[in-house]
């Protein structure tokens, strides 16, 4: 998997490619995380749109991620996800908690909403 990281405006975004399944890669998102999140970032949106397919390891990743951030009282938004993704996030009724976003002016009109 590969990740991409980048600061705009107080947003963490996060863009990543290939599969989210739990490997050494899934530990670089977290990673990245930690080193962004704190006084100035504590928004974040996550680009799922190249995420070819994702686990039970990688959902417990991005329920990490979105825990991490409302421990900051931020958000966490995640962008694009696959049909695939999608299908899982209502199986595992995790769509109640993540809030799913098109493109990144939605995620980022979201997230400045919470401000």
């Amino acid at each position: 998997m590969k990740t991409e990281a980048a600061v705009q405006n107080g947003i963490l975004y996060v863009r990543l490619a290939g599969d989210l399944i739990g490997s050494p890669d899934s530990q670089q998102l977290l990673h990245t995380v930690n080193e962004q999140l704190g006084e100035d970032v504590t928004l974040c949106a996550i680009d799922l749109s190249n995420v070819r397919f994702i686990n039970s390891t990688g959902i417990g990743v991005l329920v990490s991620v979105l825990t991490k951030f409302r421990n900051q009282g931020g958000e966490l938004v995640l962008i694009n996800p696959s049909d695939h993704i999608q299908k899982l996030l209502v199986i595992t009724k995790l769509n109640a908690i993540f809030t799913v976003a098109a493109t990144d002016t939605e995620a980022a009109e979201h997230l400045k909403a919470i401000r």
